[in-house]
């Protein structure tokens, strides 16, 4: 599952949300080089990596896909997302809008959601109660979200995030429903169906 989200829009609160309901869906923890925010974790979080580490994985082939966002570098490691998908085990991938395009065409297959404010104003206001951006930096956050909510045709799923609860229980929801798509679900039918012959 890939979940996109301009800054501001919750979609950190979200995500942990959804892992805390399935402790089973893997969490694919990015690289980046910007400086971690209060209660973030190395590990946790995000890898935080120097600019010189970063540019040697990338160089490595290392990231499935990478970004510049405000300054500071991003990449998702393909090996994690590898290990995780060969184990028959599900994923939960935070990436932008470009990242998103990127692990598209890349990985073929997955469940795009991307997570939206009610308003313009709402996330304006999110982004100013967060106490960690200066007014050239909200301006700038919510010229990128205009960018990002025209790319919302790369995504099967809107969530409006209006109540985090309503809102979590939509990721949820979807969650539960992919999981259970037909195509996914054949090698469970295959086994039903073997196990009928077997008693025949």
């Amino acid at each position: 599952m890939v979940v996109s989200a301009p800054s501001g829009a919750g979609k950190t609160t979200l995500c942990k949300e959804l892992l805390k309901l399935f402790p089973g869906l893997h969490f694919s923890v990015s690289y980046t080089t910007r400086p971690p925010r209060p209660r973030e974790k190395d590990g946790r979080d995000y890898h935080f990596v120097s600019l010189k580490e970063f540019e040697k994985r990338e160089k490595q082939g290392d990231f499935i896909e990478s970004e510049i966002i405000f300054g500071h570098y991003y990449g998702t490691s393909r090996k994690d997302i590898d290990e995780v998908l060969n184990t028959g085990k599900d994923i939960l991938i935070d990436v932008d809008t470009k990242g998103a395009k990127n692990l598209k065409e890349s990985m073929g297959e997955g469940v795009f959601v991307f997570i939206l404010p009610p308003s313009h104003q709402v996330l304006r206001n999110r982004l100013m109660q967060r106490g960690s951006e200066d007014e050239q930096s909200i301006a700038l956050r919510l010229e990128k979200a205009v960018e990002e909510i025209s790319d919302n045709y790369l995504y099967d799923y809107l969530v409006f995030n209006d109540k985090v609860d309503e809102s979590v229980f939509v990721l949820q929801s979807i969650y539960v429903a992919e999981k259970n798509r037909r195509i996914r679900q054949l090698d469970k039918l295959e086994n039903v169906i073997r196990s009928r012959e077997g008693k025949d």
